[in-house]
């Protein structure tokens, strides 16, 4: 999906098209073929294709629907227009698809008991307030909510964290149950100093990756020119691992030959931090500088913000009692920012 552009249509229809492609050999892919050939007429032009659906192969008929929700992401001028034919039909799109999904389960390969669906990255929408007041995570995530729990199998659904820190957070876990709140890797401690069992997950994390191409290479000496190299990009991705992707992926891009220089490591973090320094407006260096001091935050639309742009990390442990304790930071990209120095300064000298 879209994150800057999503609605609960996308998403169903994007279910339906993994579902589709990957169990077409488990059930019979009819109810959900002959849903799309009844709408075919008004449909047919928003795919980019003259074909015409009745004479098609199952194979044919399964890319053509492919071709369909695939404008919906890459077509924006598209998107409003299937979106408005797709609407008043989502109620019997999802009965056939339970239908699919019904034969389906009783033709699992060997070894497999239950289906589960993900939708992943649905953490990335980016809120919009709408007319009605309410933003469009609520839009999809509870006004929608019986259609998006109405998948006859396991499903789940990644959410912005934004929305556990809202208002409705009881109504979420009301219609979904607990949510499972997947923190960052600590890579520090609450008090600043190397954490090093999350230190070595993060680690780990990267020589996965790397075995991958390169099973045989030492990480330390023939990834990374040394060691430093290594520890600074795993403790400046602050243990989110989307980031320690993407800070890896800077500096293999600038690197012609291995290893990874810390030069080239620096670069990559250089590039980062001047992403975020460009996410935090003016208004919220003080916030920041407040959460690195007190490793709290405030439940209100500042905080959440901050931790729907990853400016803020959360991170969890268990206390000797068994008990979950949450904690956060300023990201460690954030922490070499002018603006950020200059509003922990100021805070500093007024305790």
């Amino acid at each position: 999906v879209d994150s800057e552009d999503t609605q609960y249509t996308d998403i169903l229809l994007a279910c339906t098209r993994h579902l589709l492609e990957d169990l077409k050999d488990s059930a019979n892919p009819k109810p959900l073929l002959n849903w799309l050939e009844s709408r075919w007429q008004e449909l047919k032009d928003l795919a980019l294709t003259e074909l015409a659906f009745d004479g098609l192969s199952v194979e044919a008929k399964i890319s053509q629907y492919g071709k369909l929700t695939a404008n919906l992401r890459a077509v924006p001028t598209l998107r409003q227009q299937i979106r408005q034919k797709i609407n008043p039909h989502t109620v019997t799109l999802l009965k056939a698809l339970n239908q699919f999904i019904t034969e389906a389960k009783q033709n699992l390969p060997a070894g497999c008991t239950k289906l589960a669906v993900i939708a992943d990255n649905l953490d990335r929408i980016v809120p919009v307030i709408q007319e009605s007041n309410q933003t469009n995570h609520e839009e999809i995530f509870l006004d929608r909510s019986e259609q998006l729990t109405g998948l006859k199998c396991h499903i789940i659904y990644t959410v912005p964290i934004s929305m556990l820190y809202s208002k409705r957070a009881n109504d979420l876990r009301e219609i979904y149950g607990d949510a499972q709140v997947l923190p960052m890797i600590m890579v520090r401690t609450k008090e600043g100093n190397l954490y090093q069992p999350g230190f070595n997950k993060v680690k780990e994390v990267i020589s996965k990756r790397v075995g991958q191409f390169a099973p045989t290479r030492s990480l330390e000496t023939d990834i990374f020119e040394s060691p430093e190299a290594l520890e600074r990009l795993c403790l400046m991705s602050g243990g989110h691992v989307r980031n320690l992707l993407l800070l890896i992926q800077t500096a293999i891009a600038r690197t012609e030959t291995l290893p990874i220089s810390l030069r080239a490591v620096q670069r990559s973090i250089t590039d980062a931090r001047d992403t975020y320094r460009r996410t935090v407006q003016d208004g919220q260096w003080s916030v920041l500088a407040d959460v690195y001091r007190s490793k709290q935050i405030h439940n209100n639309d500042q905080y959440r913000q901050l931790l729907f742009n990853r400016c803020l990390l959360e991170y969890q442990y268990f206390d000797d009692e068994g008990e979950r304790q949450c904690w956060y930071d300023v990201h460690p990209l954030i922490k070499g920012i002018r603006e950020f120095k200059d509003a922990y300064a100021q805070l500093d000298s007024q305790q």
